[in-house]
């Protein structure tokens, strides 16, 4: 697993009426944690002062999740985590201990094809800060890095609100959440303000609630894996749930004529070396489909599908064959969400 992956591009909901009406569409954005948001809320006119109070509650919201959680910002509370070479529990907001807690979960459910730890890894394969490698790690230093990796070494205590580490080495990342976190985030403050119909995207993270503006359920496109044009690969409906989609197609390098991964497997401690290449999932929560398009796509094709019917999620699992084309699986609960 790497911190997050490259996230194709979702084509948002398919909807592009002008603001007029009694009920407009009214459409929020800006830069956000590295990347873009865009939120599309259908509501009465809004006149200026509610759309500028609007704009900045998200922003603010957004703004929240990246000073908390941000592995970037040497003052985050996630930074002084890592920085924190102690095992005493360490207080973290509410809000962080959440995201650790679905990371938790999430690494259960998946016997560690989820991990929050593995940066390291990913840093040593030439994914980090510092770019690609001249070689290949060791495997003396494979295994060095692999014992400071694993996330049985965190425990969350929720009731205290805090985060300890048996390992005082262990560095946490949060990015495969963070922006799905945001997203639910949003969600809430938009239901809180009295909004029953919107539709959220942060770096390619979805959520919906209610309808578009035309009054029916949102539609929205997920992107043909691929290195040339954008194309709409499949279209899903969304109504009152959350899409992520992760893929390996954007990010990675070649060495001593290897195609070299940037979904590093935390439990072998290298790069996935199956045909993977898109997985999409869909959830009620943003931060959990988030979480579980990692996980599937570390696992690859068979056992990640396995597992997804096991657990009941909708998912659609692509994978690129030998020749180039793609095949792909979808669970029934995928199936039941796509348009004709």
């Amino acid at each position: 697993m790497r911190a997050r992956w490259a996230a194709p591009l979702i084509l948002g909901g398919m909807a592009c009426a002008p603001n007029s009406g009694p009920s407009a569409l009214h459409i929020f954005e800006g830069p956000t944690m590295g990347t873009h948001f865009s939120v599309k809320v259908v509501a009465n006119e809004l006149d200026d002062g509610q759309l500028a109070t609007i704009q900045a509650l998200i922003e603010n919201a957004l703004a929240n999740v990246d000073e908390k959680m941000s592995t970037y910002r040497s003052e985050s509370e996630l930074s002084r985590f890592n920085n924190s070479q102690t095992t005493e529990p360490f207080s973290l907001s509410a809000e962080t201990v959440e995201v650790f807690q679905h990371a938790l979960d999430i690494s259960e459910l998946t016997e560690g094809a989820f991990d929050v730890t593995v940066g390291p890894l990913v840093e040593a394969w030439g994914f980090g800060p510092l770019g690609e490698p001249s070689a290949f790690p060791s495997e003396h230093e494979i295994a060095r890095l692999q014992a400071q990796v694993g996330y049985s070494q965190l425990k969350v205590d929720v009731a205290s609100s805090t985060v300890s580490k048996s390992n005082p080495m262990l560095l946490s990342d949060l990015s495969a959440l963070a922006k799905g976190y945001a997203v639910d985030q949003v969600s809430e403050l938009l239901e809180a303000e009295g909004f029953d119909s919107f539709l959220i995207e942060v770096g390619g993270e979805v959520r919906t609630m209610g309808h578009s503006e035309r009054g029916d359920v949102w539609r929205v496109g997920i992107e043909r894996p691929g290195l040339g044009s954008v194309e709409v690969h499949r279209l899903v409906y969304l109504h009152n749930l959350s899409l992520a989609t992760s893929g390996d197609y954007r990010n990675y390098y070649e060495l001593d004529g290897q195609r070299v991964s940037h979904t590093i497997d935390p439990r072998t401690g290298r790069p996935v070396s199956h045909g993977l290449t898109s997985v999409s999932v869909i959830e009620p929560l943003c931060v959990r489909a988030d979480a579980i398009a990692t996980a599937l796509g570390v696992l690859g094709l068979d056992h990640g599908f396995s597992l997804a019917l096991e657990q009941g999620w909708a998912a659609l699992l692509i994978e690129r064959g030998e020749d180039g084309k793609l095949r792909e699986r979808e669970t029934p609960a995928f199936a039941a969400l796509t348009l004709e």
